[in-house]
């Protein structure tokens, strides 16, 4: 397997591969990602200089370049795929100002400090610079290497506030009832081998799409698994 296959599996997961527990949500939060690409980063075409913090295998970065002038991936050293390293101290190697937009996409629930860490996002933004983030809500603890952090909607919107960000779009993705199955469903999937875990897949992850479908779910953006927000980088005023 090269180093970016498991950023493909991710943006194109199989109900019967690796990923087939997570079918459902990974493809909800590409569709959301896809919408939030088109409304707020692909009108401005081939001008913008967009990074990747905490990239990973890159697995959104087919979405996101054929928008932009420049595709950044960034990440801590030993992570082969990243065009610009995180030092141990936390800080991005590129200058004050540098970025149009910086894309963080399930990274923020497993840093030691989220506060510094969009702090440092917003140094390396341009004034009015962007900031999308999709983050846990409702999901099991998952450590890569870490596992630190869930957030409530009202939670999330206020530590990118209290940055120095203007929220300007937050959704949430998969609403809470979904949530509540996705959750039983990985109560049992670790007890399972994981040859068996697609099986599994195949019970519920039906059932967590019929149950996102409700319209009770129309509190998502409230309470979900999962959430992706824009957020502007605010220019004090003189």
């Amino acid at each position: 397997m090269t180093e970016r296959e498991p950023g493909v599996q991710r943006l194109y997961p199989s109900i019967f591969g690796k990923l087939a527990t997570r079918y459902y949500c990974l493809r909800q939060l590409r569709q959301a990602i896809e919408d939030v690409i088109k409304e707020f980063v692909a009108r401005d075409s081939k001008k913008l200089t967009v990074a990747d913090y905490g990239c990973g295998g890159r697995p959104y970065e087919s979405l996101i370049a054929p928008f932009v002038h420049k595709y950044i991936g960034i990440d801590l050293a030993g992570n082969k795929l990243a065009d610009i390293l995180i030092s141990p101290e936390g800080q991005i190697e590129l200058p004050d100002e540098s970025l149009d937009v910086v894309i963080s996409t399930q990274v923020l629930e497993h840093v030691v400090n989220p506060n510094e860490y969009l702090k440092e996002a917003l140094r390396v933004l341009k004034p009015d610079g962007q900031l999308i983030l999709t983050t846990h809500g409702y999901w099991m603890f998952h450590p890569d290497p870490t596992d630190y952090w869930r957030w409530t909607s009202a939670g999330l919107r206020k530590l990118v506030t209290d940055t120095g960000f203007e929220v300007i779009h937050f959704r949430g993705i998969v609403g809470r009832a979904a949530a509540g199955m996705q959750l039983c469903q990985d109560g049992f999937t670790f007890a399972l081998p994981p040859s068996l875990r697609p099986a599994l897949a195949l019970v519920f992850q039906p059932l967590i799409y019929l149950l996102d479908k409700i319209p009770s779910q129309a509190g998502k953006d409230k309470d979900s698994a999962t959430y992706i927000l824009v957020a502007k980088k605010r220019v004090p005023t003189v």
